[in-house]
């Protein structure tokens, strides 16, 4: 039989809230920056993520800059409390029961997100999903810590389509052998909506929602 795979973003699509944009303001709130200029300058990275314009490498660098200065222990700390009060509080039941129900099949699930590791590892954890694809965070060889660049190749845009590939070839597979499904709100994942077999588009931004009408692509309207 044919391996069946589905695949997930993350904001927006499994969440009704951008995690990294939440993640970032939930940092302000604590202290860890200028809370008017930086802001100011999460909502335009974000305003830029959403015109397709983002420069990725840039953003993580802006993102992680927090991480960097806290450090580890206390960047930990912070996060479990983001996901107590922010995170599983959005974390909404018809979205876990679509992710079930294509493991009661026994499909391969895994979320490919923009959002890197740090954020969103605990987030897959909490839908059940072990199989996380999310930007990788560069680590300084003698600290351990992140260095504020990207490790290989971002999970973003095309980028989501190459990384999907080496996780299959990983597991001996190539797209002709699979029968995958994309579930994305977002025209920045146009690029891996457009090479599965079953595309979705999820609670679907207008310009996406478009194009799914036009192509006849089905939409899930999950929120």
């Amino acid at each position: 039989m044919t391996p069946k795979i589905a695949l997930f973003d993350l904001d927006y699509t499994l969440l009704p809230i951008d995690s990294d944009h939440a993640w970032n303001s939930f940092t302000a709130t604590l202290g860890w920056h200028d809370s008017v200029e930086f802001n100011q300058r999460n909502d335009a990275f974000y305003e830029q993520y959403k015109a397709g314009t983002l420069n990725i490498f840039e953003y993580v660098h802006f993102a992680t800059q927090a991480l960097r200065q806290q450090g580890a222990a206390k960047s930990a700390a912070a996060h479990a409390q983001f996901m107590a009060s922010v995170v599983h509080n959005a974390i909404q039941p018809q979205a876990l029961k679509l992710i079930q129900q294509h493991q009661s099949a026994g499909d391969m699930v895994a979320i490919v997100t923009a959002t890197n590791e740090f954020v969103t590892r605990p987030i897959a954890d909490a839908f059940g999903v072990p199989e996380l694809i999310a930007i990788e965070l560069a680590r300084d060889p003698q600290s351990g810590w992140f260095t504020g660049e990207i490790a290989g190749t971002p999970s973003f845009r095309e980028g989501k389509v190459k990384r999907v590939e080496e996780w299959l070839a990983r597991r001996g597979l190539a797209w002709e052998q699979v029968e995958s499904t994309f579930y994305s709100d977002s025209m920045n994942d146009l690029p891996l909506l457009e090479k599965v077999t079953h595309p979705v588009a999820t609670n679907p931004e207008d310009r996406l929602r478009a194009i799914a009408l036009d192509r006849g692509w089905r939409i899930l309207q999950l929120f």
